[in-house]
C-alpha cells in the first residue's frame, strides 16, 4: 500500500463508518484552507485526508483496499517470457482464477459502474460574520449564494421530459469491458463508456433548461438560525444545503465557518465574559456602586469598601447563552485601582492626615513583608 489511509485518518482498521466520518470531519476542519490561509502543508494534508475518506467511506473501495491494497481492486501483474516473472506457462491456473473471480478471469462477473450509482453532491463552505452580541445570544442570518440544484424540468435526468433510453453499447452499466489473455487467464479491464460518458443513458433529446446536465446553477438566499453561545471559528453544518447530487444522489452539505467580532471592552472565554473595571482609590477605600458593561446592557457593580486591586467580582448569569442549553455563563469583573496622576498641596495634606490616622497593622501585607524583611 502506497498510503495507509487508516493512519491518515487516525482510526483503526476495524473502525465503524461513524468513527471514520467523525475523524474525517475533525481533520477537515483542522486543515481547512479558511483556517490555514497560504499554508501549503495544510493543503496537502487536507488532500490526503479527502483521499483517505473517499476510499474508506465507500464500502466497495474499502473492501478492495483492505484486500488488495488498492481501492480499484486487483492490479495487473505483468510478466515476461510468456509467463509470470519469466517462470513459464502456468497452464490451467487461468481456470483456477476463473472459479474465484467468475467470467473467465480477473474482474469477471456483472458489476454496476460507480458512474451510474447515486452520488452525493459536493459540500459548500461559506463564512458568516457575527457581532459579539449575535454570537452570545443567537440570531437569524441570511446567506446569499450560487449553487447547483437538480433540474426541476427533467428531475436531474438531463433528458427532455425525463425521457431517455438505456445505452446500447454498455447496456446501462456506464462502462465497457475488454478481455486480455494473460498467464492467469483472461484479465478483464473496465473503462468509461465513450457513447454515454459513464451515465448508462442515451438521451433522446436534451432538456432545454439544463442543456442535458441534469442540474442548473441557481441564486439562493437561505435563512439560518445561529444558536446562542456559538464560538469563533466553530463550524455549523446544514445537511442537504450543498451542491446537487448526481444520478439521483442527495445534495451535499453546507459548512458555515463562524467569525465573531471582538467587543470593545469584554473578552470571552467559553460562555463566561471578563472585563477590567478601573476605579478610583477612594472608591476602593469607601466602596460604592460603579457602572460596568454587560453584553447588551449596562450593569451596576457593587464595590465593597477596602477592595484591593486585582479583586475579581462576579455577576451571575450575565455571560453568553450556553450552547444548546437554557443556561448562561457569568460575568467576571476584575477591579483595577487607579491612582490620580497628580496632587496639589491641599490634597497631599489631607491624604497625610488620613494616613496618620491609620495604624500600621491595618496594612496586613505590608506588615508581613516588613516582618520577614
Amino acid at each position: 500500500m502506497a498510503k495507509n489511509y487508516y493512519d491518515i485518518l487516525g482510526v483503526s482498521k476495524t473502525a465503524s463508518d461513524d468513527e471514520i466520518k467523525k475523524a474525517y470531519r475533525g481533520l477537515a476542519k483542522k486543515y481547512h484552507p479558511d483556517l490555514n490561509p497560504g499554508n501549503n502543508e495544510a493543503a496537502e494534508k487536507l488532500k490526503e485526508v479527502n483521499e483517505a475518506f473517499s476510499v474508506l467511506s465507500d464500502k466497495t473501495k474499502r473492501q478492495n483496499y483492505d484486500t488488495y491494497g488498492s481501492a480499484d481492486g486487483p492490479q495487473d501483474f505483468g510478466g515476461a517470457g510468456g509467463g509470470f516473472g519469466g517462470f513459464g506457462d502456468f497452464g490451467d491456473f487461468g481456470d483456477i482464477f476463473s472459479s474465484f473471480f467468475g467470467g473467465g478471469g480477473f474482474g469477471g462477473g456483472s458489476r454496476r459502474s460507480r458512474a451510474t450509482q447515486p452520488m452525493q453532491g459536493d459540500d459548500i463552505q461559506v463564512k458568516v460574520k457575527l457581532s459579539f452580541v449575535e454570537a452570545a445570544f443567537g440570531c437569524k442570518k441570511s446567506i446569499n449564494l450560487v449553487r447547483s440544484e437538480s433540474c426541476p424540468d427533467c428531475h436531474g435526468t438531463g433528458a427532455k421530459n425525463g425521457a431517455y433510453d438505456t445505452c446500447p453499447k454498455c447496456s446501462g452499466n456506464g462502462t465497457i469491458r475488454q478481455a486480455q489473455n494473460t498467464p492467469f487467464g483472461q484479465v478483464v479491464t473496465e473503462g468509461v463508456c465513450p457513447d454515454c460518458h459513464g451515465t448508462g443513458k442515451k438521451i433522446k433529446e436534451k432538456c432545454p433548461k439544463c442543456n442535458g446536465n441534469g442540474s442548473t446553477r441557481e441564486n439562493r438566499t437561505i435563512e439560518i438560525n445561529i444558536p446562542g453561545g456559538i464560538g469563533n471559528e466553530q463550524i455549523l453544518t446544514l445537511r442537504g444545503q450543498g451542491e446537487a447530487g448526481r444520478n439521483g444522489g442527495s445534495a451535499g452539505d453546507m459548512q458555515i465557518l463562524i467569525q465573531v467580532e471582538n467587543h470593545k471592552l469584554l473578552k470571552r472565554e467559553g460562555f463566561d465574559v471578563f472585563v477590567d473595571v478601573p476605579i478610583s482609590f477612594t472608591e476602593a477605600l469607601l466602596g460604592g456602586k460603579v457602572k460596568v458593561p454587560g453584553i447588551n446592557e449596562t450593569l451596576d457593580l457593587t464595590i465593597p469598601e477596602l477592595t484591593q486591586t486585582g479583586t475579581i467580582l462576579t455577576i451571575k448569569g450575565k455571560g453568553t447563552k450556553v450552547l444548546n442549553k437554557q443556561a448562561y455563563g457569568d460575568l467576571y469583573a476584575k477591579v483595577v485601582v487607579e491612582m490620580p496622576k497628580s496632587l496639589d498641596k491641599k490634597q497631599k495634606e489631607l491624604i497625610k492626615q488620613l494616613d496618620d490616622g491609620i495604624a500600621r497593622n491595618q496594612y496586613s501585607k505590608k506588615k508581613q513583608f516588613n516582618d520577614k524583611l
